[in-house]
This record gives structure tokens, C-alpha cells and sequence, in this order.
């Protein structure tokens, strides 16, 4: 595959100007479609964190966030937003020559779409920015054909499992000091997924988080219990 930015302006969905590159694993924001309110651009006076900032569409519903259950969704139509996801993410797999299979899945109350196979490094870049910007490409192809607001998750060679483990024992060692010490304990930047995770673990193990800072540095505090 060529080192130079893949412009993915004929991928499927008709993402006009939205440009990938594998090489430097940064990415150009995904711009607005018909008024679409995107995953991750969360304006309404309801979706607050806790420090009264707009929060992100995976944090909404964040362990240690704001409480609020994952909305109920039909399994059909999860289902659905698997089969769009997998045929947009097919093709662009088909436009940057790589291979690699697809498998589809519903957990909880979200789609998650897999790519599995070869080696797909590419498509993960430096802590996951390129799959993050891949995954909002998908989630607005899936919004344009069901004009619903698509949570599904996108995963490439089993990055987010392993991302998951790494950022459990983050969290566990975080808690643990903050109960030794009764200090606050700021963690790295991580992104929306990455900070859903910690706050879960933090919540489990009995104290509290919150999401603080502004993208891309935007973090996780772990406070004492109250």
C-alpha cells in the first residue's frame, strides 16, 4: 500500500473530502452532512457531562459519567446497522487494496463490526487515531442510509480488545493509588472508547471519574470516593 494520504472521496457513502492518512496516522475532521448531529459532536443542553462541558457520544453513557443506561435498541435494527457498516467498510478496504475479513456482531445495545486477517496496522495508526476517524466515517454512512444515529464500533485486528486490557490495569492501578492516597489522579489523553473503559473500571472498584479537558488532551481524573 503507497505511504501517501489515501483521499477517500469515492468510498461508499459519498464522504466527499474526508481524507485518511495511513502514513502519519492523522486525520482530517469528517465535515457535516444535512444537518447530521455526528457521533462526537454532541450540542444539546442534555448530553452535559459532569464538569457541564458537551460531552461525547460514547461518554454519555459512561460508568462514572452521567449514570444513564445504554438507550434500548431493536436487535433488528442493530443488525441492520451491522450489515450497512460491514458492506461501506468492505469497500474501503477494496479502495486502499487491503485484504481482510469481516464479521458482524451485536453487543449490549451496539453493532460492532470487525475486520479480521491480515495485518491491518495501517488502518489502527498511533493510538488509534485512523480507527477512530474510520469508525465515524462508517457510523455517517450508516446515518445517510438509516437517518438514525449510529453508536455501532468499529474494531481492526482485535486493537480495541487488547486497548481494553491495557487500559483495565490503568484504571485498577489509578483506583489503587487514589485510595492509598486520597489524591486525584490525572491520566494520560485518551479518546472517547479509551475513556469509557477507565471510567467502568474506576466505577467498579468504588470511586469516581470524570472526562475533563478539550480534544484531542481531553482526559480521565479518578477522585476519591465521595
Amino acid at each position: 500500500m503507497s505511504q501517501a494520504e489515501d483521499t477517500l472521496s469515492d468510498v461508499p457513502g459519498d464522504n466527499r473530502g474526508a481524507t485518511v492518512s495511513t502514513d502519519s496516522a492523522e486525520t482530517t475532521a469528517v465535515p457535516e452532512a444535512d444537518g447530521l448531529d455526528e457521533p462526537g459532536d454532541s450540542s444539546g443542553a442534555d448530553d452535559l457531562n459532569e464538569s457541564g462541558e458537551p460531552a461525547e457520544a460514547d461518554e454519555l453513557t459512561e460508568p462514572g459519567a452521567d449514570g444513564d443506561e445504554d438507550p434500548e435498541v431493536d436487535v433488528a435494527d442493530l443488525e441492520q446497522e451491522g450489515e450497512i457498516a460491514a458492506d461501506y467498510v468492505e469497500g474501503l478496504l477494496d479502495i486502499a487494496d487491503l485484504d481482510g475479513d469481516i464479521d458482524m456482531d451485536v453487543e449490549g445495545n451496539r453493532a460492532v463490526v470487525s475486520v479480521v486477517g491480515a495485518t491491518l496496522d495501517e488502518l489502527v495508526g498511533k493510538r488509534g487515531e485512523v480507527l477512530e476517524a474510520l469508525q465515524e466515517l462508517t457510523r455517517l454512512a450508516v446515518h445517510r442510509q438509516t437517518g438514525e444515529r449510529a453508536r455501532l464500533m468499529l474494531d481492526v485486528g482485535g486493537y480495541r480488545a487488547r486497548r481494553r486490557a491495557e487500559l483495565t490495569e490503568v484504571g485498577r492501578d489509578a483506583a489503587d493509588e487514589v485510595k492509598r492516597t486520597g489524591t486525584p489522579k490525572p491520566l494520560a489523553a485518551m479518546t472517547p472508547f479509551e475513556r469509557k473503559i477507565v471510567h467502568g473500571v474506576v466505577a467498579d472498584m468504588g470511586l469516581r471519574s470524570e472526562s475533563e479537558g478539550e480534544e484531542p488532551s481531553r482526559r480521565v481524573v479518578v477522585y476519591p470516593a465521595e
